[in-house]
């Protein structure tokens, strides 16, 4: 089993990815990151891309999307936390999509482009 990441660890590791938009999920030892594309097509291009990079780690991301949305939480499951897999997969994604907008406020909802022109019609 992957060991959970070492205080000093988290510190070094997260301080980085926190300014890339990854934050702590409150209440779990879980960190998540929110992208918004343009359009459909390049989320899901993202999302290919990513479940490579996460199949050759072996580790997983919890994820959704949503038209241009792209949701994802990394946690250990079976460590029942944060572990250098998930550091290195959140590397990994933000190398994938460096210049994308990201929804930093991950207290509110996150309205995808088709409910934007939804509201427009």
């Amino acid at each position: 089993m992957t060991p959970l990441l070492p205080e000093d660890d988290r510190r070094t590791a997260l301080a980085p990815l926190a300014e890339t938009g990854w934050a702590a999920v409150p209440g779990k030892d879980a960190i998540r990151k929110v992208w918004k594309f343009p359009n459909f097509s390049e989320a899901w291009g993202f999302m290919s891309r990513a479940a490579l990079v996460a199949e050759k780690l072996n580790h997983h991301p919890d994820w959704t999307n949503r038209y241009n949305v792209v949701d994802v939480t990394l946690t250990t499951h079976s460590a029942k936390g944060l572990t250098r897999l998930d550091i290195d997969l959140a590397q990994a994604m933000d190398r994938l999509a460096p210049d994308t907008e990201i929804e930093r406020n991950h207290g509110e909802p996150v309205s995808c482009l088709c409910e934007l022109h939804a509201r427009k019609a």
